[in-house]
Formats: structure tokens, sequence, C-alpha cells
């Protein structure tokens, strides 16, 4: 015959078992949406130069200078679309390799991301996409600018993930 205390805490354990699972659950969403978030926040940006990139690649200048930002009758001010075809047509002294051309990496920085984009064997360019006008340019800075310790170590190993998604 049970006795009278034989189901003591029972429904405590219970209980127990509930709200830990519940807390791991919501740890592990906040853990994989962040990292979600921090693999795929520069995704647009991203699919802009990878267009500039195919425009090129395909020989199509007219589309990558557009790519540009250089959109008007008269194009961009300072930097012509013959200067634009020395510096990324075939012909132009760093010409990109098919082989090799490609997004290397990409890290956000302010209002804009800093992409490193591999030209050929002895020629890397930083990008600079405006997230207001995603509009390419050469990056004004090699790096960014007051980034914090965190940031950096965050880009320098969780931002390994993010190579796959480059390619």
């Amino acid at each position: 015959m049970p006795g009278y205390l034989d189901q003591y805490g029972a429904g405590e354990e219970r209980r127990n078992r509930i709200i830990l699972r519940s807390v791991l659950t919501v740890l592990a969403i906040a853990f994989f949406g962040s990292l979600g978030w921090y693999l795929f926040k520069n995704h647009h940006q991203e699919s802009v130069v990878k267009s500039f990139i195919d425009h090129i690649k395909h020989g199509d200048l007219q589309s990558a200078y557009r790519e540009w930002g250089c959109t008007g009758p008269n194009g961009c001010t300072g930097y012509s679309f013959d200067k634009f075809s020395t510096d990324w047509g075939p012909k132009g002294e760093g010409a990109p390799d098919p082989g090799l051309f490609g997004l290397s990496d990409s890290e956000s920085c302010n209002n804009g991301v800093l992409l490193t984009v591999s030209v050929n064997a002895q020629r890397t360019e930083k990008l600079w996409v405006d997230k207001s006008r995603d509009a390419i340019s050469y990056a004004p800075y090699p790096i960014c600018p007051h980034k914090n310790p965190f940031a950096i170590m965050m880009h320098r190993t969780v931002g390994r993930l993010r190579k796959p998604l480059l390619k």
C-alpha cells in the first residue's frame, strides 16, 4: 500500500524540468538568432558587389559602372568611364583574373560595409558600399575606425563562418 508521502515533490520535479527546458530553449533561440543576424547582416551589400563582379566577369562594363553608382548622363565626377575601364577592364594593368575575382571579406562599418575583393594574385581592393544608396566606391579607409576590441574579435573569429557565404 502506497504511503501518504510517496508522491511528495513529484510535481516540483516536473515543474523544474519544464523551467529548465524553457530557459535552454530561449537561450538556444537567442544564440542561433544572433549568429544568423551576424552572418547575414551584410547580405544585401554583398549581393550588390557580387552583381558588380558578375557584370565585370561577363564584360559588361557599362552595367558595372552603373552599379558603381555612376548613373547620370555624365557619369561620376572624378571617376570617368575611361578610368573605370582601365581599373576594372580586361585590358587594364590589374585586370581581374576570373578564377580569383570575388569577395573575400565583409565587415559592417558605421553607415556602410567594407568589402574586400580579390581581383587577381597581386591585387586586392577594399570597396565601400553605402547602406543608404547601395553605391560602390573605393573604401575611404583600410579598416573600420573606432571599432571596439570585442567587435574586432568577433569579426576575426565568428566572421570566418561568413567566408563560405561570400562565394
